[in-house]
């Protein structure tokens, strides 16, 4: 077959399969073959890739779930993974093999420690996760998208960034309107993990602001189905314009817009909002694994781009004071969002894709 060929390996959510397909994307301009290994869950995110990328749907479990049962059965499960990628691999040789975490990379990237290909992984958050740490000192290259990321001892890293979608490079670096006398736009976006804080808390926070700010604020709300109604009766209680989604399909064009954000601090939102350039509050989510979110926060923390409310001492009240600082000072809400820009890291998928070309050759 005509082509260098790079099979990339992603487990099943959102959060490693969208970096993925920005890779993938750019992979394709240049003239590679690729081919998706991933588990059945993973399959679901699939979807958006384009339609040039091979997928493999291989066999995966975690014991770190399932009861007795499934830890007593995953390690068979993953072997039997192991062997089938080393046997696809000897049929088509790929030249790499990029994993961008989960339980489903385990096969891809243990048959290319076997077979000697070379191999590297991407770690989206600022703590590894679980099966990235594992392979951290068995791969040629460990790429990390949050600055600093907490690595094993004796692995070093190389700051690429996570790739944003295409959607949110049309709007990088957009000009930023601080607030002023006019109308202020406000947007609130959770994840698909634990947002239910954020419904509980933002709502409230926001009819807590002054009269005068009040009157001025428009809010697009991403809100779980089960608590959107909710949500919106609490706004249009405090006469507050808001529009309560569970989903919105133009957040990038939503983020160019805002003159806050309020978020979870999920390592592709951080990517928007830092490529984008625009000042927030994050509230990471507590139960997140490695408490990763937090560290996820800290950089933008650290560089003034964001205030931080932890859950442990998240209230309406505080909320309302720090959205109300920054509302009411737009002078720091300009060096907010120059900071975030400055963390911004829009090349990211070229910066993966220059790894990736190196390690090939």
């Amino acid at each position: 077959m005509s082509g260098r060929l790079a099979l990339i390996a992603a487990g099943g959510t959102g959060g490693h399969m969208f970096p993925a397909q920005s890779l993938a994307e750019v992979l394709l301009d240049h003239g590679w073959r690729v081919i998706l290994s991933t588990d059945d869950r993973g399959a679901r995110y699939a979807g958006a890739f384009p339609d040039a990328v091979r997928r493999q749907v291989v066999a995966s479990a975690t014991t770190a779930r399932g009861g007795l049962m499934g830890k007593l059965t995953a390690p068979l499960v993953i072997g039997g993974g192991v062997l089938s990628a080393i046997a696809q691999f000897r049929k088509d040789r790929p030249d790499v093999v990029i994993g961008f975490g989960g339980y489903p990379t385990i096969p891809a990237l243990s048959a290319a420690i076997a077979l000697r290909i070379p191999r590297m992984i991407h770690e989206q958050n600022g703590v590894m996760g679980r099966v990235n740490r594992r392979f951290a000192a068995r791969v040629d290259r460990v790429a990390c998208g949050i600055w600093p990321t907490a690595l094993p001892s004796g692995v070093t890293g190389i700051h690429t960034g996570n790739p944003v979608r295409r959607a949110v490079l049309d709007f990088a670096g957009a000009p930023y309107a601080p607030p002023g006398d006019g109308p202020l736009n406000l947007l609130v976006i959770g994840g698909s993990q634990g947002a239910r804080v954020l419904s509980d808390t933002v709502p409230a926070a926001v009819a807590a602001l002054p009269d005068d700010l009040r009157a001025r604020l428009s809010v697009a709300h991403q809100a779980r189905p089960e608590d959107q109604d909710r949500v919106t009766a609490v706004y249009a209680d405090a006469r507050i314009p808001a529009e309560v989604r569970p989903f919105f399909d133009d957040v990038p064009q939503r983020l160019a817009g805002a003159q806050l954000v309020v978020s979870r601090s999920g390592a592709s939102s951080i990517a928007d909002i830092t490529a984008i350039g625009r000042p927030s509050v994050l509230i990471p989510f507590a139960a997140a694994a490695g408490d990763h979110q937090s560290a996820n926060a800290r950089s933008l923390a650290d560089a003034g781009a964001a205030e931080v409310l932890p859950e442990s001492v998240l209230d309406a009240a505080s909320l309302a004071r720090d959205m109300h600082a920054i509302l009411t000072d737009p002078a720091r809400a300009r060096q907010m969002a120059g900071a975030a820009l400055s963390l911004g890291r829009p090349d990211a998928a070229h910066r993966l894709f220059d790894l990736v070309t190196e390690l090939s050759q």
